[in-house]
């Protein structure tokens, strides 16, 4: 550990540093992620020279051997500074995936639990961490998203990102925590060339930036470029999304075709990033576009994704998030949210009446087992409800996953409701007949 003591005085930071902290977007709770490393150690520092109110968030992926002591400076150096300190400790999967993608999931899992509304977490990232970033990134193979780097801010979660030090180096960082006497703590494992991210900073970097001294303001100059192209790129997608897609989130097949096979990449890739899941790394966009473009009404393709699909039917694009449907009947409860796949249920006393709870009608969930028929008034015969689906236009996928909703009686079992699609009269509107209002909505379209 470095010695060093509380320098938290406005007038002792150079304008390099303390300069972009001034300029932070307003929030309503200002946190710094803290690790104890000399980066964040020292954004805190200048962060508390300008604002009182901070407060600081260390992750204690309890990996390290050191990680007590770490905890530890962390306190101590919060106390210092008269800076609120809370400390979350995670447990990292070390099982699956590599252990730095383990940590770094770990990690913002909690920085999301924290923020609330419009809160602003700073990060101490500087320009040598972007440049490993793109640099990292294109050996793994990525696209113009990818060598944009990290952004200056993005959503997480509730509140906001914000890294103010993307374009100070981390050599400059050093010299002015050494010149102010700033303590911070060693992670032993940035030492260990294991990992790709220290191989590269500790074995490649060096080489690039004595061979091209400006490499950090290249790559920087990339990374903005291919920003820029990115943003193009989406306000592409959300201009073609206007003709080619609808009002329920699909993408209709006719204008669709009629693109060109980027432009169709593109908006796909934009369609999938915009529902927050991950955009598959495909080596065959055009082919599989094309097979859901130009398959036979007897085929069914689809391109498989983490978490969702997407899928064909009647002359539309699906993208399909995978959910969990329950595999038994379940009853739905006065002012219980009974989730069911791709829906929300909910029973909800109507505004007039005054039934009490006890008095509800046991009501339950299922989903069809074959041959079900529907009466969809008093006075009307009973349907099919197969064939009703089909007129519908309601995706095989979802009549699988459809929840049917049936009132229970002495009298037997009468269907109150099929999904958001239809609910009789004594469950919707005022619900006069029955004293209980139906609400099932539809929640991933």
């Amino acid at each position: 550990m470095t010695a060093g003591g509380n320098t938290a005085r406005r007038d002792t930071w150079p304008e390099d540093l303390i300069g972009p902290v001034q300029k932070l977007p307003a929030c309503k709770e200002l946190w710094v992620a803290l690790s104890g490393g000399l980066d964040s150690s020292l954004l805190l520092h200048v962060v508390a020279a300008v604002y009182p109110g901070v407060r600081a968030l260390h992750i204690n992926h309890q990996l390290q051997p050191n990680h007590d002591q770490t905890e530890r400076a962390c306190v101590e150096l919060c106390k210092g500074l008269g800076v609120e300190l809370e400390v979350r400790r995670v447990s990292v999967d070390t099982a699956v995936g590599s252990l730095e993608d383990s940590a770094r999931a770990a990690r913002y899992e909690v920085f999301k639990e924290v923020l609330q509304d419009d809160d602003l977490l700073l990060m101490a990232h500087h320009a040598d961490d972007q440049a490993e970033t793109v640099l990292f990134r294109l050996l793994r193979g990525t696209g113009v998203n990818g060598l944009a780097g990290m952004p200056t801010s993005r959503s997480l979660g509730r509140g906001h990102l914000y890294r103010p030090w993307l374009g100070v180096t981390r050599s400059r960082l050093e010299q002015v925590a050494r010149e102010q006497g700033v303590s911070w703590t060693e992670d032993p494992s940035n030492q260990s060339e294991v990992h790709d991210r220290n191989y590269l900073r500790h074995s490649v970097m060096p080489g690039l930036k004595q061979r091209w001294p400006g490499l950090l303001k290249r790559v920087a100059h990339t990374a903005r470029a291919c920003a820029e192209s990115e943003i193009l790129s989406q306000r592409l997608a959300e201009l073609q999304w206007q003709s080619c897609g609808d009002d329920k989130g699909r993408i209709r097949l006719a204008p669709f075709s009629a693109l060109g096979q980027i432009e169709r990449r593109n908006l796909v890739r934009w369609w999938i990033h915009g529902r927050g899941l991950p955009v598959p790394a495909l080596s065959g966009w055009d082919s599989a576009l094309d097979q859901l473009i130009h398959a036979g009404p007897d085929r069914s393709p689809e391109i498989l994704g983490n978490g969702f699909c997407i899928r064909r039917y009647r002359d539309h694009l699906y993208l399909v998030a995978e959910v969990r449907i329950p595999e038994a009947p379940r009853s739905l409860l006065p002012g219980q949210l009974l989730k069911w796949g791709w829906w929300t249920l909910q029973l909800v006393p109507d505004s007039l009446s005054t039934t009490p709870e006890s008095s509800c009608p046991e009501i339950r969930v299922s989903t069809r087992q074959g041959g079900e028929r529907i009466r969809f008034g008093a006075n009307l015969p009973s349907r099919s409800l197969k064939t009703w689906l089909q007129e519908q236009g309601v995706p095989p996928w979802e009549r699988a996953a459809l929840p049917l909703v049936c009132e229970v009686s002495a009298a037997g079992e009468a269907w109150i409701a099929i999904g958001d699609l239809w609910c009789s009269e004594q469950y919707s509107g005022g619900a006069h007949a029955a004293g209980w209002r139906l609400i099932v909505e539809r929640d991933c379209d």
